[in-house]
């Protein structure tokens, strides 16, 4: 017990150190992460197996283990931060409203109960399995040879089958909104092709990407409603496990029939569930190995997470970011100074937000003199909705006028990128008309096979995207230093970047 309590406390102070400053480098802490923390865990576990292992004939085990008071004291302690997050989260938005702003400003704090739930769900489920494997052929607090786990996590286990119904009423409240929109869609997809003939399925093909591409935008309600229940049962589960001090199916012994048959199905149920769902997260965790479309799925989620600094979240490998965005700033910086010229900075999905943090760090001399294109970017649909202090409005339109120029392109079926929404600016306007997908609706000449549908991808692949760069290219041309003369054995000075001999040549991607 004192091995545990000293590691967590190391484990705290190195969290609370991580996050003080981010103008210093942190290599001596990064070096005690990477090797003692796992090196002590490995140490602990040793020493719990050495003593579980140790010959005590004359102790006899009985009751449980005192994890009830530990883990309501973590659960309570989870609530009242999670609470207090949503006190000043609303604080924040009250004092710069917007409607786009995720769940009202609640984004955070709803992350962060949907995250202590999961550890919630890891740690029960964890405990569930290894009390099944101790009691062998019997069922821990029903007969078997041990008491099982804390009160605690039975009631938090009892409370997933009723979480799972309001989860699953949202995803039938989705599913019809979802088809709802498949229908507007069918009729809207004719009229963007009116001089093609119809094809049934290839309409509803075309109209269901693009009603599940908008289910992004659908998101933050689901997280929201969901981390709203789960911080309700979760109260729940705490006072019935602090009022009784039992499991729900020996609390209700003297209620009514029905009450205690309920009580006893959530529980049996919901030890079940809490069990699979832990063994699910971890064959999820093996599958991003095997699975593409699962290892896109989390490479995604990743980018987003490893862009902040590490004081987000101290654990988590390096941010990439920091390394990204001084390069690129950096070949900026040198190439406009050398050559007096000026370039189209182009990214793609996450590639579109570091091209925008580089321009942030730009000088305002170097900033005046680089034009941005940005496509399939989730600049403000999902970072500005979920991170609206450094992606909101306010920053989107001060970007927009410190830029030379800055234009974006998107489709109504990508579930990722999205217009920029930079309204009431008295300039040209960044976002451009969504882009047609599928180019083509049937075979043409210029499509002999029926064109795919792209999403997300392979945006170079629409005339619109040769067509927006070229108008940045001559808006830029003006400005853009003739070639320098080539001496022998000298070096090219970023020839990706340096104007030809007809004009300048293609910038350089930053691709997500």
């Amino acid at each position: 017990m004192a091995a545990l309590v000293s590691a967590g406390a190391f484990v705290v102070w190195v969290v609370c150190r991580r996050g003080r400053s981010e103008n210093r480098l942190d290599r001596s802490l990064d070096r005690t992460l990477v090797r003692w923390l796992p090196l002590a865990a490995l140490a602990l576990l040793l020493l719990a197996v050495l003593y579980a292992g140790w010959s005590r004939p004359g102790w006899t085990s009985a009751g449980r283990l005192p994890g009830n008071t530990t883990f309501g004291g973590i659960a309570l302690v989870q609530g009242v931060l999670v609470l207090a997050l949503a006190v000043v989260a609303a604080r924040i938005f009250r004092g710069a409203p917007d409607a786009r702003t995720a769940i009202r400003g609640f984004a955070g704090p709803a992350v962060a109960m949907l995250a202590c739930a999961l550890g919630g769900v890891m740690s029960g489920g964890g405990s569930q399995r290894v009390a099944d494997w101790l009691d062998g052929p019997g069922s821990p607090g029903a007969g078997g040879s041990i008491d099982g786990p804390p009160a605690l996590l039975t009631w938090q286990a009892s409370v997933i089958p009723p979480l799972l119904v309001v989860v699953a009423v949202l995803c039938g409240s989705l599913a019809v909104r979802t088809a709802r929109h498949i229908r507007r869609e069918l009729a809207q997809v004719p009229l963007d092709y009116p001089e093609e003939r119809q094809d049934t399925a290839r309409t509803r093909r075309i109209a269901g990407t693009r009603a599940r591409a908008a289910l992004t935008d659908r998101a933050p309600r689901i997280v929201g409603v969901t981390s709203a229940a789960t911080l309700l049962l979760g109260a729940a589960a705490l006072a019935g496990a602090w009022a009784t001090g039992k499991v729900p199916g020996e609390a209700a012994r003297n209620a009514p029939a029905f009450v205690e048959g309920a009580a006893e199905t959530a529980q049996a149920l919901g030890s079940w569930l809490i069990g699979l769902g832990f063994i699910l997260f971890v064959t999820w965790g093996r599958r991003a190995y095997r699975d593409p479309s699962a290892r896109r799925t989390i490479g995604i989620l990743w980018d987003v997470g490893t862009f902040w600094p590490r004081a987000a979240h101290p654990f988590a490998p390096p941010c990439y970011a920091e390394r990204a965005v001084p390069d690129l700033t950096w070949r900026m910086h040198t190439w406009t100074r050398a050559t007096g010229g000026r370039l189209v900075l182009s990214g793609h999905s996450q590639g579109s937000v570091l091209a925008a943090a580089a321009a942030w760090q730009l000088l305002p001399s170097v900033r005046k003199r680089v034009a941005l294109l940005t496509y399939g970017s989730p600049l403000e649909r999902l970072y500005g909705r979920w991170f609206p202090a450094h992606f909101g409005p306010a920053a989107l339109s001060s970007l927009h006028d410190e830029v030379d120029c800055w234009r974006n392109l998107h489709r109504p079926t990508d579930p990722i990128g999205g217009p920029v929404r930079l309204h009431g600016d008295p300039g040209p306007q960044v976002d451009r008309a969504p882009l047609k997908d599928p180019l083509a609706y049937g075979r043409t000449e210029a499509h002999p096979l029926p064109a795919p549908i792209l999403g997300h991808g392979d945006y170079q692949a629409d005339p619109a995207f040769a067509e927006e760069r070229a108008r940045l290219l001559a808006r830029l041309r003006p400005a853009v230093p003739a070639p320098r003369p080539q001496q022998a054995g000298a070096e090219a000075v970023a020839p990706e970047a340096t104007p030809g001999p007809e004009g300048p040549a293609d910038p350089p991607d930053t691709a997500g």
